[in-house]
C-alpha cells in the first residue's frame, strides 16, 4: 500500500522547495502588549510578596 506523504528530503528539488517556503507571518493585529503587561504585573506582585515576607 503506497503512502501519500512524500518526504521532501528524498528529492533534492523537493527539499529545496520545502526549505525555501516562507513561514507564515504573525497577523498584523497581533500585539505583544498584553504579554508585557502580564509580565509587569507578575513582577510587581512578586516584589510585593518578597517585601511583605522580608518585613514580617
Amino acid at each position: 500500500m503506497p503512502e501519500n506523504h512524500t518526504d521532501p528530503s528524498g528529492n533534492t528539488a523537493a527539499f529545496r522547495a520545502f526549505a525555501n517556503t516562507a513561514e507564515p507571518e504573525a497577523p498584523a493585529g497581533a500585539s505583544r502588549t498584553p504579554l508585557l503587561v502580564g509580565v509587569a504585573v507578575a513582577a510587581v506582585v512578586l516584589v510585593a510578596l518578597v517585601a511583605w515576607l522580608a518585613l514580617s
